[in-house]
């Protein structure tokens, strides 16, 4: 099969076009013609990725995170991420990244991060700004949980949900009650006021920084910031959507999710 089947495929479930404005989703790397046996399913394309996808005999890696947000200002291969690109080239590996369409997609991103948290009754938090996208297209979602807990035990329990060793809690009452919570992957900070408006107890999202952090705390909004990789999710929930597709359709392709943790950071 070529990598456009998959990429239509794909593009019917999470058009292009629902990407907030200057998102660089797309073709990344490679061509839409090149054949492809194996996929990668990864959040990053960073070098470890592109060796394990060497490694497996990959040709074809699909990415959350765009390997490129920003042009490269020069080829000079001492720099590691210009070697990396060359090191795609050279394996003849195709780079997609599939970004904010599908955070925004109808049982995407904050779908099946919304899930993982148990959310019921779930509505979209933040109307999408792409072009053609209705009022159904939604970045984040808001729901309750089926009981009520408090602010302390539910970030503790997002912990568990999200696999991860730490995260930060904003807030100066640990103690009140949690039962409506919103949740937006990704660096969320700015939206934090669309969780306020929908009666959020508690709202989850990456990378808040300094003074927004304030401005929540200001305005009554418990908010846990588990971090940004939480979005990993999205490994296994592509992958078993790949392989139904390839079932379907006879693609002579198997899909593999990286097992590759490339969180940056560690707590100690």
């Amino acid at each position: 099969m070529l990598v456009r089947e998959l990429v239509s495929r794909f593009e019917q479930f999470a058009p292009k076009s629902w990407a907030e404005p200057g998102d660089p989703v797309g073709l990344q790397l490679g061509r839409l013609d090149a054949p492809v046996h194996k996929v990668l399913v990864t959040l990053d394309v960073r070098p470890e990725v592109v060796a394990e996808a060497i490694e497996i005999g990959a040709d074809f890696i699909f990415a959350h995170h765009p390997m490129m947000f920003r042009p490269a200002k020069n080829l000079d291969l001492a720099i590691p991420q210009n070697q990396m690109y060359a090191t795609l080239l050279q394996h003849h590996i195709t780079v997609y990244g599939a970004h904010t369409n599908l955070d925004s997609a109808p049982g995407g991103m904050n779908d099946w991060l919304a899930a993982a948290l148990g959310l019921q009754q779930c509505v979209g938090l933040v109307p999408s700004n792409g072009v053609g996208a209705t009022s159904e297209i939604m970045m984040g979602r808001i729901g309750d949980l089926s009981e009520t807990t408090t602010v302390r035990e539910f970030a503790l329990a997002c912990k568990r949900y999200f696999h991860v060793d730490g995260l930060r809690l904003i807030t100066h009452t640990p103690e009140a009650p949690v039962k409506r919570v919103a949740i937006l992957g990704g660096s969320g900070g700015q939206f934090y006021p669309a969780a306020l408006a929908k009666g959020a107890d508690v709202y989850v999202t990456g990378d808040v920084s300094y003074h927004p952090g304030h401005d929540m705390i200001a305005a009554g909004l418990n908010v846990i910031d588990p971090g940004h990789h939480i979005e990993s999710i999205c490994k296994p929930h592509l992958t078993a959507m790949f392989q139904q597709w390839a079932q379907e359709n006879n693609w002579a392709v198997t899909v593999q999710a990286s097992q590759l943790n490339t969180d940056p950071f560690t707590f100690l």
